[in-house]
């Protein structure tokens, strides 16, 4: 247990790939990107923060003012990492890769991602979950991992499977999306996980 790194989530670092580097907001640089992400129907279905096509979420004086308040103070958290999520060739930021919820006693996170149009489809969110999750487990000393995801997004469950999380289970009927019931489908991925495959579970077996 002494061997341990010491979770300290005030350090806010820069991780580089070799398709993406993960880094803090530089807000003047980055707004346009997260503004976008806030305001996508489709990022908005797939975190569950709408509720269907008839629920968009509106955006205002008031709504830039909380995107620039909170994405403005990530780096002030001593509990939680919020990084940008930057392609290298382009040097974009593309989306952002967060730990939360962390609970100190049972050394454990929760992981979300969020990625921009531009970002998709191109192997960039599987790289900045590696990135993530290997800094939690080798850096911060964290034990688990976990998250979840709709069972309307398996492209995102494709990712973490190749990342290294696994199944745990299924909350049945959590989000109320356009007037259909969605299950949330639990995933995690532990340390001697990790420390067996580094992120890349297939090339293990």
């Amino acid at each position: 247990m002494n061997d341990l790194p010491r979770t300290d989530f005030s350090v806010k670092p820069t991780l580089i790939g070799e398709e993406v580097l993960l880094r803090p907001f530089f807000l003047d640089q980055d707004a346009p990107v997260l503004r976008s992400i806030l305001r996508d129907p489709e990022v908005g279905r797939l975190t569950g923060s709408d509720h269907g096509p008839a629920d968009p979420e509106p955006w205002d004086e008031a709504a830039e003012e909380r995107m620039h308040v909170w994405y403005g103070t990530r780096h002030e958290q001593s509990d939680r990492l919020d990084l940008a999520v930057v392609e290298r060739a382009t040097g974009s930021c593309v989306g952002e890769a967060v730990l939360n919820q962390w609970d100190s006693d049972n050394r454990s996170c929760s992981f979300r991602i969020a990625l921009a149009v531009a970002g998709q489809g191109r192997g960039l969110g599987t790289e900045a979950v590696r990135l993530t999750v290997g800094y939690g487990f080798e850096r911060l000393g964290l034990h688990r991992i976990s998250l979840g995801v709709f069972a309307f997004n398996p492209r995102a469950r494709r990712a973490y499977e190749k990342a290294g999380f696994v199944v745990e289970g299924v909350r049945r009927d959590v989000l109320l999306y356009d007037g259909a019931w969605v299950d949330d489908i639990v995933m995690s991925i532990l340390a001697p996980e990790w420390e067996r495959h580094r992120g890349h579970p297939e090339a293990a077996q």
